[in-house]
């Protein structure tokens, strides 16, 4: 690589993109103007901002209390709230309170009242008899004291004010009553007040200031840095498409890898500018709406808000450099993948949409940094830099590593596969067409390959998530073990090995040998992938006790799973094994490591095609913490497929691995004490049954061993290779392979 070729094409890029107009008032310009206009727009709003007066409607049957008076004059008493905004009707009736609730509901309606106060018969008797003491029954309820209706309507703000308002005053009445009752009584009205609950700000207000930045600051950052990053990427990719300007390029004697550099340092550049200049622009409005507000007096509570200090800028300035590569190298990517201009601004909205969740999740309350948090991208960055501006340093210092490591480990891969998206001429040069959805099944099962393609492959673990989550929320909740498997069986069946199986019929010629249900070419590796789930079961479950360490669950997701793990347990242990073990072994089989692995593995890499369908696999299973294990275990079983080319080691490896979780879920602590042989095999220290560390070590080496057995196999071909590589010894094999050599021939 070399770097005078980077340098020429960066400035080549740049200078192209500052000549166009749109770019510039994209970046320079809109920011500058933006944010002024909408602080101008809001004094401008100010003016038609004005308090309305809600009309309350009192109903009684008689006098209220005398004292203390919650009328006066036919207002109410400003002891208890400010009435300037308040109009009130009162209205004597004796009609009963669902009359009365149908009236109110019509006269809201109409606007006649926007919410009314209804005050049983013999109020004002009931509230003296309570005074006396004369109302102590036993046979009482507690809350035998009278009832005060208040009839709004929540879908009217006007309505929904109302009742606010006069909730407020109605509250502050009931209290006074309380301390006149008292002191009828003779008993001081501090009694009902023991004690002054009063709250002690330790913080001084520069750290308060600085813990308000430190949520809005990064925030804010990263999603400009993502908008001013896809904009320029989908003209420098797609808009040379379009010029015809891309072919002039490739053609240079610069390599893809320099182009993707050069055109990532000038997405980099944009989008640098343009949160710096948003983020510069939001400041300086702010403050002056702030100091215009604090000037005209108009602000009701005292406004702390100043300018962040210097540091957290500075610290935003250099984190702003990683999330910048990220979200230029997947803004690239993408571009690259659009046929058009057109085309790839449709793509942000599916980036934002997987992007702003990771964001939203480090101002959630409750969200710190830890070791689980700083795995995570995105999030773990977010908390870092507030960690950072807060001045928690030894925080940011412990976990510097993870969080840069996860932030340097999503840069690369993302420069990777833009990297590839570039070398790809079949993604560079694809022609805008129109899409049809019947016309292009029909071409689909018209010119049907011998295995699925990526595309098909996508198309069916997106459909597989989507089933399942509509399955989830239509399902019924389970309250017994049949109903567990009912649901369980039908989701397997229904929605992932029958799309799986349609699809394979439809789509390609060869089904067998997309689901690779023919025999595996050594016999030996079912048995072995047995062996192998065995002896790795130990270092998966103490894996998931990690999991479960980084990520705790919930209370209400710890007793849904409890509640579950108790249907099992009441399950007899075969219909368990058959429900947990076979069912999931063979049909989430057919999908993933059947249809999803032979169809991305067209695109040449193995390894890739195996980490993508591991982690559909990991999403299908819901629960955070049962994804991330399910990931791992699919990695492992996509090894075996890829190299066995069979499915049935891969459904030997997922029956052991669900069978041995289901029997050591069922043992108990005693069984553990009673019999020798599990005591050298488990620990049930804490209630959790684990493996013992020298069983776990022992069951790696042999782990080990069997992989590095099975990595010595020669990986089973795919595509069109299969064929090639395979003489045609049966009849439904020839015709096939003929028309391939011929087309091999021919080329």
């Amino acid at each position: 690589m070399f770097f005078a070729n980077i340098r020429l094409i960066f400035l080549r890029e740049l200078r192209d993109q500052l000549r166009d107009r749109r770019t510039l008032f994209a970046v320079v310009v809109l920011p500058l103007l933006l944010y002024p206009l909408l602080g101008v727009l809001i004094f401008q709003v100010q003016q038609f901002l004005k308090e309305h007066t809600s009309k309350i409607r009192i109903v009684t049957a008689d006098d209220l209390p005398p004292q203390p008076r919650l009328l006066d004059g036919g207002k109410l008493a400003a002891e208890f709230g400010d009435p300037r905004h308040i109009e009130i009707e009162i209205v004597p009736s004796s009609k009963s309170f669902d009359d009365i609730r149908s009236q109110s509901q019509a006269d809201i309606a109409l606007g006649l009242c926007d919410a009314v106060v209804y005050f049983p018969p013999d109020f004002a008797q009931q509230l003296a008899r309570i005074r006396a003491g004369n109302d102590k029954r036993e046979d009482k309820p507690e809350n035998a004291s009278p009832e005060t209706q208040i009839i709004f309507d929540a879908a009217r703000d006007k309505s929904r004010v109302a009742q606010q308002r006069i909730e407020s005053i109605l509250l502050h009445w009931r209290n006074s009553l309380g301390e006149s009752n008292l002191e009828a009584s003779n008993v001081s009205a501090i009694a009902a007040r023991p004690f002054n609950l009063k709250q002690t700000d330790v913080a001084p207000a520069v750290r308060r200031r600085v813990a308000l930045w430190s949520k809005i600051l990064p925030f804010i950052l990263m999603v400009w840095a993502l908008t001013g990053a896809f904009y320029p990427a989908v003209d420098l990719c797609a808009g040379e498409k379009e010029r015809g300007t891309l072919e002039t390029l490739l053609t240079s004697p610069a390599a893809r890898q320099e182009i993707v550099c050069g055109k990532l340092l000038t997405v980099m550049t944009f989008s640098m500018a343009t949160a710096i200049l948003n983020l510069a622009s939001m400041l300086a409005t702010g403050a002056f709406i702030v100091s215009q507000i604090q000037r005209m007096g108009a602000a009701r509570i005292p406004l702390d808000i100043s300018a962040p200090p210097i540091s957290a800028l500075l610290c935003l300035l250099l984190a702003l450099v990683p999330i910048s590569a990220l979200f230029s190298a997947l803004s690239l990517a993408i571009a690259a993948f659009a046929r058009s201009s057109k085309e790839g601004h449709y793509y942000l909205v599916p980036l934002l949409m997987l992007s702003l969740p990771l964001m939203m999740l480090s101002i959630v309350p409750g969200a710190e940094l830890d070791l689980g948090f700083s795995l995570i991208p995105l999030t773990g960055l977010l908390l870092w830099l507030r960690a950072f501006i807060e001045g928690q340093y030894f925080d940011v210092l412990r976990f510097s590593l993870p969080v840069l490591g996860m932030t340097a480990l999503c840069c690369f891969f993302a420069i990777r596969w833009a990297v590839s998206q570039f070398n790809n001429e079949s993604v560079l040069f694809r022609e805008s067409e129109r899409f049809d959805l019947i016309q292009w099944f029909r071409y689909l099962h018209r010119n049907r390959q011998v295995l699925p393609t990526a595309g098909q492959a996508v198309l069916l673990a997106l459909l597989i998530l989507l089933a399942r989550f509509g399955f989830s929320l239509a399902a019924p909740q389970p309250t017994s073990w049949s109903i567990m498997a009912m649901t369980t069986l039908i989701l397997l069946i229904g929605f992932v090995a029958v799309p799986a199986c349609l699809m394979s019929v439809l789509f390609t010629r060869r089904p067998v040998h997309t689901l690779l249900l023919r025999p595996p070419a050594f016999s030996a590796t079912i048995p072995i992938a047995a062996l192998l789930a065995a002896a790795l079961h130990p270092l998966l479950l103490w894996l998931n006790q990690g999991i479960a360490w980084l990520y705790p669950l919930n209370p209400l997701a710890a007793a849904k799973l409890g509640e579950i793990e108790q249907m099992f347990l009441a399950a007899p242990l075969w219909q368990a094994l058959a429900v947990i073990c076979l069912a999931p072994a063979i049909c989430e089989e057919l999908a993933f490591r059947g249809f999803i692995l032979s169809g991305l593995r067209q695109g040449g890499r193995d390894w890739t095609a195996i980490f993508i369908t591991s982690a559909v696999f990991g999403l299908a299973h819901g629960i955070l913490q049962q994804s991330l294990g399910a990931a791992v275990i699919g990695v492992v079983i996509g090894f075996v497929a890829v190299k066995t080319g069979s499915l049935w080691p891969g459904v030997a490896y997922h029956a052991v691995h669900n069978g041995l979780s289901v029997c050591i879920g069922r043992l108990t602590v005693e069984a553990i004490d009673t019999h020798s042989i599990l005591r050298m095999l488990f620990d049930s220290a804490d209630g959790q049954i684990l493996y013992r560390w020298p069983v776990a070590i022992i069951a790696g080496c042999v782990a080990l061993g069997l992989l590095w057995w099975l990595k010595s196999l020669p990986s089973s071909p795919r595509g069109e290779i299969l064929y090639r590589a395979r003489p045609a010894t049966t009849w439904y094999d020839r015709p096939i392979a003929s028309r391939l050599e011929h087309q091999h021939d021919a080329a």
